[in-house]
């Protein structure tokens, strides 16, 4: 694998948002995320729950909510209005007031024609959904207290609401109530409704309930907890049900058959998951696993192994932590880090140190040059500091900002380049030139606008647009070390790489496959390697990792090095030794130091795993051959969440 010297960097206060809402669309395998800032995620549940979209937040813009119509997806919140988001670009695509207040909740019905929300006021609001946009048609019958749950039936000619001390049930298409359930000094936090006319509630006094629509009466309780029942989640056929607590627990309760032979059934207890350290504030029963979050902000995805017929990468436990995307720049010719946060970017130069051994001794610490707090509401989307250290750029949805960083011994200043080409008006992904004398800006539609900058200004040189005509958003970027390159990825699996003197497409691929795959741009074809990897297979210790690379490097000083980590570890693949097969260990460097050097031989093979850094959120090799590795401990930002509900336990 070979010695690096290693940065260890834990400065980067990394603080991810905590949960609030989840909305599964089966007909998709998509699950929207919604958290704390206001930001919104799409997973995709069949594809490992990679993260393929992220809109980025606003300030004072609190979800409640999330609802999927079809394809199209809609949030409300505390602002009194109802978003619908542009998922192609990854924006928000405009936003309504519902007049109505705060908007606690919101649910679109089966038939995907309307959608409700649940206000401040008392009232539920009903919203047509049209081709373009969302028209209000009505009120149902205003109550005395705010709407915090709703559920439609599935037939869409029944909406049940909770409230303060009470359940409702209200007539679509009269907009009159039907029925009134009481109950009393508690709020009932959610509510599902169930086809066969069966209300389900969590209440604040830690109760699961089971209510008749037609007579009002309850049916049974389940005492959960003594806390409270935030969240319920029915499956697709109502046969399994998951409550989540303030305590951090997710319980199941299965619709199943007291007696064998008997088709009575009954709603039974049956599963109690413990992965959460705070509140859960959602949670989403899908095809085979049970997906929660809340305010430890990590999404947990849990297995229902009796729904899973095969154990593979599908049926591992998935707690993720971090954005399938890169929070942290690097000036690898200067030294300088650049962190993104919601609200600011942070410039650091990174420290020195001397010696030998496993540990250096520090004769410089690391320094905070530049504390850039973003100007408006919108939360950064993408930012990137040239290679030379003197140009920073981000972007939010609605503006694009470069700036040129000037050093004068310890005195740092920056310069905003006012006049930038009208082109650069927002983009999904930057990055600079090698030589950094050129900013790539992937804007709508999965084209790339090339821009050049000097001390002089920016100057639009020319835009590279995709061969296949797609219009979802680039969500990866890279250009090449020797400047003829740059390459780009988009949502649609499509790899396009530009030869920047011709300015056109020089290849064009479309990647579905889970494995990894090597391309000569010289040839235009896939490396031998490659094509030994696609026939062979990967190790299934590496194909069943559950967190995606977030960086990959080539080694200049050895080509045969390939460079690349995740959340857990640090990988360098030698691509002239062979490849693992099944049977072959994976052992990490450590291990493989105890051995003599005839066992190091025999267990010699292509994948030289390092797992003495964790939490791992960048990876950078540098010109000196030194490594940059930016740590976020999952401790640190455990003291830093609010305390979590005192549990008494066993002997205390």
């Amino acid at each position: 694998m070979g010695e690096f010297k290693v940065h260890r960097v834990r400065f980067f206060d990394y603080m991810p948002s905590g949960i609030r809402a989840l909305a599964f669309n089966q007909d998709t395998e998509r699950m929207a995320v919604a958290r704390m800032d206001g930001s919104v995620e799409v997973f995709h549940c069949s594809d490992r729950f990679f993260q393929e979209k992220i809109i980025p937040g606003r300030e004072q813009f609190g979800i409640e909510g999330l609802s999927w119509v079809g394809e199209r997806l809609f949030s409300a919140g505390l602002n009194g209005g109802i978003t619908e988001y542009d998922l192609t670009n990854q924006k928000v695509k405009y936003t309504i007031d519902a007049y109505g207040g705060p908007i606690w909740t919101i649910a679109g019905n089966q038939q995907g024609t309307h959608l409700a929300v649940g206000c401040e006021d008392g009232t539920v609001k009903l919203f047509e959904v049209n081709e373009d946009n969302i028209q209000f048609e009505r009120n149902l019958d205003r109550q005395k207290s705010r709407i915090v749950s709703l559920s439609w039936h599935p037939s869409g000619s029944k909406i049940a609401a909770g409230m303060m001390d009470m359940i409702q049930v209200f007539n679509v298409e009269t907009g009159k109530q039907r029925l009134a359930s009481r109950i009393k000094e508690c709020v009932v936090w959610s509510v599902v409704y169930l086809s066969d006319g069966t209300i389900i509630t969590g209440d604040s006094v830690g109760m699961v309930k089971l209510w008749d629509d037609q007579t009002g009466t309850l049916i049974k309780s389940h005492n959960v907890t003594k806390c409270d029942v935030l969240a319920l989640s029915v499956s697709q056929n109502e046969d399994s049900l998951v409550a989540g607590t303030s305590e951090g627990i997710v319980v199941q309760f299965q619709f199943v058959s007291m007696v064998l032979g008997k088709d009575d059934k009954e709603w039974v207890r049956t599963r109690t998951f413990r992965n959460h350290t705070h509140d859960i504030r959602a949670v989403a029963e899908i095809t085979t696993a049970v997906v929660s979050g809340g305010m430890d902000a990590q999404l947990v995805v849990r297995p229902l192994l009796d729904k899973i017929e095969e154990r593979s990468a599908a049926s591992a436990l998935r707690k993720i932590h971090f954005p399938h995307r890169r929070l942290v720049a690097c000036a690898r010719k200067s030294g300088l880090m650049l962190f993104q946060y919601p609200g600011h970017l942070e410039l650091w130069r990174l420290g020195e140190s001397e010696g030998k051994g496993s540990s250096l001794f520090v004769k410089r610490n690391p320094e905070k040059l530049l504390h850039l707090k973003v100007k408006g509401e919108d939360h950064i989307r993408c930012s990137a500091v040239s290679p030379c250290g003197e140009w920073i750029v981000y972007s939010t949805a609605s503006t694009l900002r470069l700036y040129r960083l000037h050093c004068d011994n310890n005195n740092i200043s920056i310069t905003k380049i006012s006049k930038l080409p009208k082109v650069l008006s927002s983009a999904n992904q930057l990055c600079f030139s090698s030589d950094s004398s050129h900013l790539f800006s992937a804007s709508a539609q999965s084209s790339v606008h090339l821009v050049s900058i000097s001390q002089s200004g920016c100057k639009f040189v020319g835009t590279l647009k995709p061969k296949s005509g797609s219009h979802q958003a680039i969500h990866l970027l890279a250009a090449s070390e020797d400047g003829k390159w740059v390459a780009s990825a988009n949502s649609d699996h499509e790899v396009h790489i530009y030869n920047l003197q011709t300015r056109k497409v020089h290849f064009m691929t479309t990647v579905f496959v889970l494995e990894m795959f090597e391309y000569s741009i010289e040839q235009k074809q896939y490396t031998d390697w490659s094509r030994t990897v696609q026939r062979k297979g990967l190790h299934r210790l590496w194909v069943e990792r559950d967190t995606p690379c977030l960086n990959v490097m080539f080694n200049p000083q050895n080509p045969s090095h390939v460079i690349l980590h995740d959340m857990y570890m640090l990988c360098i693949i030698d691509q002239s030794l062979p490849l693992p097969d099944d049977k072959t260990q994976f052992y990490n460097q450590l291990t493989l130091k105890s051995l003599t050097e005839e066992q190091r031989k025999s267990h010699s093979h292509a994948f030289k795993v390092c797992k003495t850094f964790k939490d791992i959120l960048c990876v950078e090799l540098m010109p000196d051959q030194s490594l940059v590795v930016v740590e976020r401990p999952l401790e640190d930002i455990a003291t830093q969440l609010p305390a979590p509900i005192k549990q008494k336990k066993f002997a205390t």
